[in-house]
């Protein structure tokens, strides 16, 4: 039974990640925190795992199509990798230092994240519209490296920003066709999570068997997703999605730090 409820859902959060192109780890974080009680460190590093081994096939795609801009994916990388690195061994001290209870810290961090990101992503639609067709420039390089330095730490943390935070910022820098910006993304979230899943494996805070029935349930999740996804309304799903994102994420504030 515990195995089943597992690949559901893995076969949920890729059904959701099909239909409405939001992040893994935003869906599906809380997912294991609160459903399947795993430890908060666990279900990062985890989730992590999953996040690289799912972007892959899609990376390859948009490499082989050409919707890649390898100079930004190589700026963000110049960032994230060692914001990866700092992101988990903060995790690390945090855990030699207080124990189990860097778990409360890892729930703070990601209830943060989970009220910042689904406002973001409620304002995508306005900011891309004044942004669009913009491309970059030397000097906004420069602010890539630095994006990829604040996503790649709250990755390493937290396991969630390879696709979502790193989207809207680099709204701020440039912004081409939306191919081209999902497919430079995922190329730089398999180099990004990748790292980070090393880094979480050697320190064993990955449940191997936990990815296993995940990626099971997932793969053809995904594949339903996409292919529902243009018989229902995206948009408004995208929106009751976000809205149970903020939810939860003060739910998971208000479990750490409880209103008195």
């Amino acid at each position: 039974m515990d195995i089943a409820i597992k690949i559901l859902i893995g076969f949920s959060v890729g059904t959701l990640i099909g239909l409405t192109g939001l992040g893994g780890g935003v869906l599906l974080l809380p997912l294991l925190i609160f459903g399947l009680r795993v430890p908060a460190i666990i279900a990062v590093g985890s989730d992590a795992l999953f996040n690289f081994i799912t972007k892959i096939p899609s990376s390859a795609v948009h490499l082989a199509r050409g919707t890649v801009r390898r100079k930004v994916v190589i700026a963000l990388a110049v960032g994230s990798v060692p914001g990866s690195i700092a992101g988990v061994q903060t995790l690390q001290h945090l855990r030699q230092l207080y124990g189990a209870g860097v778990n409360d810290f890892i729930k703070i961090a990601l209830g943060i994240l989970l009220l910042i990101i689904p406002s973001l992503l409620l304002m995508q639609r306005r900011i891309e519209d004044k942004v669009a067709n913009r491309p970059p420039t030397k000097k906004s390089f420069a602010g890539m490296v630095v994006i990829g330095l604040v996503a790649g730490f709250l990755v390493g943390i937290t396991s969630v920003g390879s696709g979502s935070i790193i989207m809207m910022l680099l709204l701020l820098f440039y912004s081409y066709s939306p191919k081209v910006m999902v497919g430079t993304d995922i190329v730089h979230a398999v180099v990004m999570t990748g790292v980070t899943s090393i880094m979480q494996f050697h320190l064993g805070n990955i449940d191997l068997s936990l990815v296993k029935c995940l990626l099971i349930g997932s793969i053809p999740g995904g594949l339903l997703g996409s292919y529902v996804s243009t018989r229902v309304p995206v948009l408004w799903l995208r929106r009751i999605l976000c809205a149970c994102l903020l939810i939860t994420g003060a739910r998971m504030l208000m479990s750490v730090v409880p209103l008195r």
